[in-house]
């Protein structure tokens, strides 16, 4: 017989609460415990959904501490779901680590289909879709020249995440790297009320947002080298 699934990954809304799924809702429902990267955050979309399971925290500071244990707890029998504060675990979030362990360990692991930031805003884009590249968040300090130098003749679109207080300084070196005439996009607040999604060039993006109040978090995406 097929070994049962132990541990889910399930995507979460990226702000709308109405957009989780109807088989992740179950899934919650029905496991024995909910890791979390944020026990707040998660416990609100609980409560939400008037879902009582055990929340345990589970993210970048304390996963490679709890793994292990975590690991055998599965091996023994119990079912986890694994969710971050925001879209799908793995993807610029923790879950890669306990992944590869479990997989290691011979568990069964299904991945649920849902939210991910950087879809909405790549279709919102107007940019090439048949062909991209996610880089997630840059370095912010060492090596974040050398990755985009690396970029600078990257053909396919590029997808980036970016925090507020970061936005104009990234702006500023994307067009330094790319050209000021490189045409791009930015979306932030995906599924608000505020969403907001900007397009043009870089030069005109960053006027837009220079002396802004910026909140929320930020997808860039940004045209692949064309060449002269």
């Amino acid at each position: 017989m097929e070994a049962k699934t132990a541990l889910f990954i399930v995507p979460t809304p990226i702000g709308n609460l109405g957009d989780i799924t109807l088989r992740a809702l179950d899934v919650l429902k029905s496991v024995d415990l909910i890791l979390a990267e944020d026990t707040r955050t998660s416990g609100k979309l609980l409560k939400h959904y008037l879902i009582d399971k055990p929340l345990q925290s589970f993210h970048n500071f304390n996963e490679h501490k709890v793994v292990g244990t975590l690991i055998k707890r599965l091996k023994d029998g119990e079912r986890m779901a694994l969710v971050s504060d925001a879209g799908t675990p793995g993807i610029s979030d923790p879950g890669f680590l306990i992944v590869r362990e479990a997989l290691k360990a011979d568990i069964k692991i299904e991945c649920l289909p849902g939210a991910t930031a950087f879809v909405p805003a790549l279709i919102k884009s107007g940019l090439p879709t048949d062909r991209f590249v996610f880089e997630g968040f840059l370095p912010h300090k060492k090596g974040r020249q050398t990755a985009l130098k690396k970029l600078a003749t990257e053909e396919r679109t590029m997808i980036f995440y970016e925090s507020p207080h970061r936005l104009i300084k990234t702006l500023e070196q994307f067009i330094t790297t790319f050209g000021a005439d490189r045409p791009a996009s930015v979306s932030r607040e995906l599924t608000k009320y505020y969403e907001e999604t900007v397009n043009g060039t870089l030069q005109e993006i960053f006027n837009h947002f220079v002396g802004a109040e910026v909140k929320g978090e930020l997808v860039i995406v940004v045209a692949g080298y064309v060449g002269n």
